[in-house]
């Protein structure tokens, strides 16, 4: 199953990340945006074009950190230590599945390759 997924979990509450905004770009060949939403109430990004075969090359996530706190009513400081995350990675093999599983708080975060 190729394709990548991006799971986002608000660790500081305990709860999935739903309503975050995440973009995934392309960044070789071309810039080239491949999905962008907000995310469900799995905490998933759902796009067709998530399920589809991915070029090799660099990609960027990007996480909207800030703005999501906000919504979920947390008062952060008018310049937030973590605004807009931008997580660069690369697909070397377009077969495989990429799971990104992003672990975020107001002040820090964890993305790796998961299992999935």
């Amino acid at each position: 199953m190729p394709g990548v997924s991006i799971h986002v979990v608000d660790v500081s509450r305990g709860v999935v990340a739903t309503g975050m905004r995440v973009e995934l770009q392309a960044l070789t060949p071309n810039t080239k945006l491949i999905a962008s939403g907000l995310l469900s109430a799995q905490g998933l990004l759902v796009a067709p074009t998530l399920d589809q075969t991915l070029m090799a090359g660099s990609y960027e996530a990007r996480f909207h950190v800030a703005d999501y706190f906000r919504s979920v009513g947390m008062l952060l400081d008018p310049v937030p230590f973590l605004d807009v995350v931008h997580y660069r990675f690369g697909i070397d093999k377009p077969a495989q599945h990429y799971h990104l599983p992003f672990k975020v708080t107001p002040w820090g975060y964890s993305c790796f390759r998961g299992g999935a």
